[in-house]
């Protein structure tokens, strides 16, 4: 495990190593505010160079999740603020990732008074949990107009704006999973007709201007998007090979432009060689793979560098010292999936670490 371990340098990231801790949605977010407990949970996994948080609303729109926390009241400032100051004193460094989930939602999980908005009002097909009624299906979306676009393209970025005062070292915009941004690149979610809807060009357009108009106030080193070529996550439907690949590799050529920090590919066995091929020719700068990833594989693709930085979820997840588990190289523990979206520590906070003297503690 030669590279995993060593320092990570490229324009404005400096890491202590190669690995993240990848965006992992827990549910702990009372209220939608960042709390102590939540920061207990990032510094423990604080042995990453670089911590992706779990999605984070940049609006109350995009609260599609019970206690999903968001990034747009004073409140969630001052909770987010001590998450980041844990994780400093770790010597990592924190992105956290803007999440709108767009029409993977339900009018429940949103504050009274607000509804899910979408690019068209095509419902999800499927069920989704909410703290109130249980399992409901997915609410029909509002579709966005004109100014509502307007709204969306500010709310990220004065999320952003709050992201620099919480002490975040930058954002990762989710354009993964079928959320908004997601949406707004498929052709057959965003059916509209408008400079948002139609070409390649224009359904790109809502995340190449957040990512524009954020890097003009925050900075574009502060800034990383996440994809998630052919992916069918949330309802995604399938749209011609030829059309994803060119949609995709625009867009990581018009991102390059604009001088990110990165891209974070959430990888999956459908993307084909040439696509990867495609993005990695048309984005220059640090290049992220996440997903399925083994210690063994992500040293593989880091010595073969097809990828700058490596990220892990699940390993993070039920091991808050994988860092140290992998040079001691020592067994990992197992992920408690009853307890993935519960309020609480228990499945959370509690997951033991390895001691070298009495094993696990």
């Amino acid at each position: 495990m030669k590279k995993l371990v060593l320092p990570f340098t490229k324009g404005a990231l400096q890491l202590k190593n190669h690995v993240v801790m990848a965006p992992m949605t827990r549910s702990r977010a009372i209220s939608n505010v960042p709390n102590a407990l939540m920061a207990t949970y990032y510094k423990q996994r604080s042995g990453a160079g670089l911590i992706i948080t779990e999605g984070t609303s940049p609006s109350p729109e995009g609260l599609g999740y019970p206690r999903i926390p968001g990034l747009f009241s004073e409140a969630q400032i001052d909770g987010w603020q001590a998450v980041t100051r844990g994780v400093h004193e770790s010597g990592a460094k924190i992105f956290v990732q803007l999440m709108h989930t767009g029409r993977i939602a339900h009018i429940a999980n949103l504050p009274e008074g607000y509804q899910p908005v979408g690019l068209s009002d095509i419902r999800a097909t499927g069920e989704i949990y909410t703290d109130a009624a249980g399992l409901q299906e997915y609410s029909v979306p509002v579709a966005l107009d004109a100014q509502g676009i307007v709204k969306a393209i500010n709310d990220f970025v004065k999320a952003a704006q709050n992201a620099v005062r919480a002490g975040f070292d930058g954002v990762e915009l989710h354009g993964a999973n079928g959320y908004l941004l997601e949406q707004s690149l498929n052709p057959h979610i965003n059916t509209r007709t408008d400079d948002y809807g139609g070409s390649i060009q224009n359904r790109s357009r809502l995340t190449l201007e957040i990512a524009q108009k954020i890097a003009d106030a925050i900075g574009p080193q502060k800034v990383g998007v996440r994809i998630s070529p052919y992916s069918t996550l949330s309802d995604m439907p399938a749209y011609e090979e030829a059309d994803v690949h060119q949609t995709y590799a625009y867009l990581s050529g018009e991102l390059n432009r604009l001088d990110i920090a990165y891209l974070h590919l959430s990888d999956n066995p459908l993307i084909p060689q040439k696509t990867h091929q495609a993005i990695r020719s048309a984005f220059s700068n640090t290049l992220i793979y996440c997903n399925g990833l083994t210690p063994q594989t992500a040293e593989a693709k880091l010595q073969a560098g097809s990828a700058d930085l490596v990220a892990f979820a699940r390993s993070f997840l039920a091991n808050p010292d994988f860092m140290n588990r992998i040079e001691k190289k020592v067994p990992f523990n197992e992920v408690d999936y009853t307890t993935l979206y519960t309020p609480g520590a228990h499945g959370y906070t509690d997951y033991p670490v390895w001691d070298e003297l009495t094993q696990l503690v």
